[in-house]
């Protein structure tokens, strides 16, 4: 393989730019005069594909400053909006039961309903934010949402409907004009880190935090749906969100992705165990912070704050097991495995890469633990069945599990790896496999 991209050079398509592009647009065939801002009366229509997203490397990394490195997928979610002349949200979804009604005028109180992870606390999600920190510019809009993105599967599709649901809305209310957008989002990055506040409730810059959807995650998913490319892998760090390179996928390889059957649904228990994992960098931070009197943000710049800091870090949780597994498992995935893992794979080194991915893989297990039986199997069998590299990925607690093979026999080995995991598991129905490489990010469709 050749070498990986400059940081600054890009594959594939600009959401931003598409996003501007559509408010000039618009603008421009609004009424001359005084009120030149004034949007068209007539109804207007935004088609949006998001994909789903592959995190090959990078456990509960982003959140923390850490690396990961990503790709998008060639299976997503459809959303196309049609704006009404009132300030009314009707949105459907081929994966949900339902519609889903906001009134944009009324309170921004969360129903019953929308609650607990169901899918309307997502859509009340981003409307909320959108109406707090660009007041008065949404329009009401029909809205239908349709995937080919299995869902709860770990691929990230709950990610993926608060970005297709922002675009769409952004779009047709032409927010991407605004000021107050203009002032804080410039590029796909700081879009992909802004739509993760939008869905962990944080605020970006001025725009303020709203209520989130009760995770506490970070920009990962958002980054990679926005700025993957198709036919390469790409690294980023986060906070802020930063561009490292990209490392081109060989054709002659292929992803082949196992959906356990266990569904990776951030609700009930299973929210509260995927928060365990993001609260304990919180507590590392805090006695950090309350040891050297610094004001780091994130548990990345504490490690890079001295050459004497991931001792010190050690020695600041030496008394809780549970967060000296989780420094371990970040100083690890995040310091070290990632940037040799891409190296490896940027010099077609195919055995260090499955090495180093095993390696990650391991971690996840004893210093995350936030795997299941079932992942762990999957995990073991794809590389009993001959893949050259594999991994759980995503939150944990369920979802799925990604393995590398050649191309020419990724269809042979998916019917292998599945029967096997069944005849280990004869219970997950549910489960399924597909092939797979990089696929495009989000962009505009035509009409």
């Amino acid at each position: 393989m050749s070498s990986s991209a400059s940081p600054t050079s890009r594959g594939g398509g600009d959401v931003l730019s598409e996003l501007v592009a559509a408010a000039r647009s618009s603008l421009a065939r609004a009424e001359p005069g005084p009120h030149a801002q004034q949007r068209p009366v007539e109804a207007r229509t935004a088609r949006w594909f998001v994909p789903g997203r592959i995190e090959v490397l990078g456990k509960h990394t982003d959140y923390a400053g850490g690396r990961s490195l990503l790709a998008a997928v060639d299976a997503g979610h459809t959303v196309v909006a049609t704006s009404r002349p009132d300030r009314l949200l009707q949105v459907r979804s081929q994966g949900a039961e339902g519609t889903v009604t906001i009134d944009l005028d009324q309170s921004h109180a969360r129903r019953a309903d929308e609650g607990d992870g169901h899918w309307s606390g997502y859509v009340r999600t981003v409307a909320d934010r959108l109406d707090t920190n660009f007041p008065g510019r949404l329009v009401g809009a029909d809205i239908e949402v349709t995937s080919s993105l299995p869902l709860a599967a770990g691929l990230s599709s709950s990610s993926a409907l608060v970005v297709g649901l922002a675009l769409a809305l952004i779009d047709l209310s032409d927010i991407a004009a605004d000021p107050a957008f203009t002032a804080e989002i410039t590029t796909p990055e700081q879009l992909g880190e802004y739509l993760g506040t939008v869905e962990n409730g944080q605020s970006f810059g001025s725009l303020t935090g709203h209520r989130g959807v009760g995770t506490f995650g970070g920009s990962e998913d958002h980054t990679a749906m926005l700025c993957g490319e198709p036919g390469a892998l790409v690294q980023y760090a986060f906070c802020p969100v930063r561009r490292e390179r990209a490392i081109p996928f060989a054709t002659d390889l292929a992803l082949v992705v196992a959906v356990s059957g266990i569904e990776a649904a951030k609700t009930g228990a299973v929210r509260d165990a995927y928060n365990r994992v993001s609260l304990a960098v919180t507590e590392i931070l805090r006695r950090w912070r309350a040891d050297t009197g610094r004001e780091d943000l994130t548990l990345a710049d504490a490690v890079a704050a001295g050459p004497h800091s991931a001792a010190r870090l050690r020695e600041l949780t030496a008394d809780d097991d549970y967060l000296t597994g989780r420094l371990e498992q970040f100083l690890d995935e995040s310091e070290q495995i990632i940037p040799a893992a891409a190296d490896a794979l940027a010099e077609g080194d195919l055995a260090e890469f499955g090495r180093l991915v095993d390696r990650s893989q391991a971690a996840a297990e004893s210093g995350l633990r936030n795997q299941v039986p079932e992942t762990v199997d999957l995990q073991r069998l794809a590389r009993e069945e001959g893949a050259v590299a594999a991994s759980a990925f995503g939150a944990g607690f369920g979802g799925s599990v990604w393995a590398l093979v050649p191309a020419a026999q990724a269809e042979q080995f998916a019917e292998r790896w599945l029967a096997a995991y069944r005849r280990r598991h004869p219970g997950q129905h549910r489960a399924s496999v597909s092939v797979t490489r990089p696929g495009v990010a989000a962009h505009r469709l035509p009409g």
